[in-house]
């Protein structure tokens, strides 16, 4: 095993005796044991009480973080004509329809978000092996499947955050990075919270929100109080 280093040692020690704290709190013990020399990311991880190989216990959704995630993202548009034009307008990185695909199959894959017009459905659809595992895959109730390539792709250059429940039903996202304001990654925090809690499945029996954890690329993480973290977000 690694030996730790005097950093991760002390940022250890602060987060012993913490647990079920406050967002606030929370926001505030993570962001200040982020002192790696990059600027880190700031992940909040749900557990939910629900099994996503039930059709009715999946929970998949979208939120746009009121400020952004602080990271670059590349976008890849499946669309052909002036859907395309808008498209690369809107500030897409990739555009393309069969060539597109062409690249894909090959191996290229040199994007975070996949967007595409209904018509390429057909073509997109061959790669559902490939974009699928990834995440990547369009999806309408996301809005990654659409004519208004502009809003999408604007959507996803602006801090729009896909999240989708994992075999285990853990949700995970990134929520900014260790440089934003105690209040802007509060405010990301408690959106992605609420997103999460309003995309509860029908299927879903029992506590829906178990546990919600923070953390940073390199430090420590803690839990947040699941019933005071629903409860801000109902006020």
């Amino acid at each position: 095993m690694a030996k730790e280093g005097k950093r991760t040692r002390a940022a250890r020690e602060v987060f012993a005796d913490k647990a079920d704290v406050s967002i606030e709190e929370a926001v505030k013990l993570v962001k200040a044991g982020a002192t790696a020399k990059f600027d880190e990311t700031i992940d909040i991880a749900l557990n939910l009480g629900v099994d996503p190989r039930h059709a009715d216990q999946m929970v998949r959704g979208v939120v746009s973080l009121p400020n952004g995630t602080g990271k670059t993202v590349r976008v890849a548009v499946f669309a052909k004509g002036p859907k395309a034009d808008e498209a690369k307008e809107a500030g897409a990185d990739v555009v393309g329809a069969e060539d597109l695909m062409e690249t894909v199959q090959g191996g290229t894959i040199d994007f975070d978000r996949c967007i595409a017009t209904p018509d390429m459905m057909s073509i997109v659809g061959r790669l559902g092996k490939v974009l699928g595992p990834r995440g990547l895959m369009p999806n309408p109730r996301v809005g990654t499947v659409t004519m208004d390539v502009k809003k999408a792709v604007e959507d996803a250059k602006g801090g729009q955050v896909q999240f989708r429940a994992e075999k285990a039903g853990v949700v995970h996202a990134g929520v900014g990075k260790a440089s934003f304001s105690e209040d802007a990654l509060l405010a990301n925090v408690r959106a992605f919270v609420d997103a999460v809690n309003k995309a509860k499945p029908t299927g879903a029996k029992g506590a829906y929100m178990k546990k919600i954890s923070l953390s940073s690329t390199m430090g420590p993480g803690v839990t947040i109080d699941v019933s005071s973290a629903t409860a801000a977000e109902s006020a």
